[in-house]
């Protein structure tokens, strides 16, 4: 039996980690982030009236360990484009299977499953009468429900987390039944504090060192069987070389600008990052280079050339307002916030942690329209930078992948956006945009999209 006020201390535990984990996920800016608060809120609802009522008395559940489990997952580094969060995934009007996280890892889509139950209460068949309770029939449900989903929310894969970890039995069933394969994520959870004089003070939090992460791909998985020929794409001029930069160290560049160009991969190196011997562009393994291709649309192009994020904030809040106003019209207030932002923060830098160590390509409806914006509205300078980024890029054709030319066409999900993210989710690359409102409406669909988002910026005629 426990001693009087322990079950109070116990309920009064768990609200503190409760609260903690709520902030937590403001602070480091968990989207989409509703739903969790929403549960977080009704727990900790649930223990005040427990605690109010009948303070010596012990929850018989709470679900704070699962919540936290799932936020370990969702600050992995491997997991971007979080779609939904401890939601069903509607599959048809009569039909909907529950999943705790639908995002895509590494590039690829796919649903997590998250177990953060004592594994001695797990069982692979359940009881005689209960069969619904046990793993099996759990996993047959989602896989199930996984394949034969409609096309824009299929995943590649379902991972299955553990955060307690689960009885070896049961994972050798689960690779027999679907050959399955483990994973590795970091174990611990991690808070960080800023302090005074730019140290950072870090909390660790919950340890998940017994947790099991298991993979089971759904259908074909696409970084091992696909080949796709880039030998075919065209490129926007002559191959440079290594020493590319060189090319252009005498011209007015930036020195920012310089930087980000000279981070990026080349494309007459090797498609590996190792130091072997020079392959062919005729064919290449996704499972290669998907992590190191990034597809720019339109709205990155013009960040990374533009005279705001390459030094020109200074010159051109000094001109008169008058003439600015009659320089950009009704986007004046516009232009003048992007000045302000970047001086506050340069995107360049943003920018650069993005694409350094990556190729780059562009669709061929982004070249098009990238030429025709800097040829009405780029200045000399943004002119000459962008001809020296078009230089590092390979141009692909227009060729949207098949989830997401598969959505219905709307105002919010303009067939142009979905030829240009569609082309990065063929080639699994990460696509660098601004164009949140088209990320936000695919992420309404339950699609998940594998994308880093930057801030604008406009040409200034620099």
């Amino acid at each position: 039996m426990e001693s009087p006020g322990t079950a109070a201390f116990t309920v009064e535990d768990v609200m503190r980690r409760l609260v903690a984990l709520s902030d937590r996920i403001i602070r480091a800016k968990i989207r989409p982030n509703d739903t969790l608060l929403r549960l977080i809120n009704s727990e900790l609802s649930f223990l005040r009236r427990i605690s109010a009522s009948t303070p010596t008395s012990s929850p018989r559940s709470f679900n704070v360990g699962h919540l936290e489990a799932v936020v370990h997952v969702l600050q992995q580094p491997s997991i971007t484009g979080i779609s939904r969060v401890c939601k069903s995934i509607p599959l048809s009007p009569s039909q909907s299977i529950y999943v705790d996280i639908v995002c895509s890892m590494n590039g690829n889509p796919v649903w997590f499953v998250v177990s953060d139950r004592n594994p001695r209460y797990l069982s692979w068949d359940g009881g005689p009468s209960d069969k619904h309770k046990g793993l099996k029939f759990k996993i047959e449900q989602v896989v199930d429900a996984a394949s034969q989903a409609p096309v824009s929310l299929r995943p590649s894969s379902v991972v299955l987390f553990f955060s307690n970890g689960i009885d070896e039995s049961i994972c050798q069933k689960i690779k027999k039944e679907y050959a399955s394969i483990d994973l590795e994520m970091d174990q611990f959870s991690y808070e960080e504090h800023e302090l005074e004089h730019e140290w950072t003070n870090v909390v660790l939090g919950r340890s998940f060192s017994q947790a099991r992460v298991i993979q089971i791909k759904v259908g074909l998985n696409r970084h091992e069987t696909d080949e796709k020929n880039l030998s075919n794409t065209s490129r926007l001029d002559k191959l440079i070389s290594c020493n590319r930069i060189d090319e252009f160290s005498d011209l007015s560049l930036g020195k920012s600008f310089s930087s980000l160009i000279s981070g990026m991969k080349c494309w007459c190196c090797s498609l590996d990052y190792d130091t072997t011997p020079e392959i062919g562009l005729s064919k290449i393994s996704l499972g290669e280079v998907s992590t190191k291709l990034v597809n720019l649309d339109t709205t990155a192009m013009i960040a990374i050339v533009s005279g705001i994020s390459n030094g020109g904030t200074d010159r051109l809040l000094a001109t008169s307002k008058s003439e600015l106003i009659g320089r950009f019209k009704g986007n004046y207030e516009f232009v003048i916030a992007q000045a302000n932002s970047e001086i506050q923060s340069p995107v360049i830098s943003e920018l650069s942690a993005v694409i350094s160590g990556k190729r780059g390509i562009i669709c061929q409806s982004v070249y098009s329209e990238f030429q025709e914006l800097i040829s009405m509205y780029g200045g000399p300078n943004e002119k000459l930078r962008a001809k020296c980024l078009q230089k590092l890029l390979k141009v692909v054709p227009d060729c949207p992948s098949t989830r997401l030319a598969s959505l219905k066409t709307t105002r919010k999900l303009a067939l142009k956006n979905k030829v240009v993210f569609g082309t990065g989710d063929y080639w699994y690359a990460l696509t660098l945009t601004a164009n949140m409102a088209f990320v936000r409406a695919v992420s309404q669909t339950g699609m998940s999209l594998y994308v880093s988002e930057h801030r604008p910026r406009a040409l200034i005629g620099d």
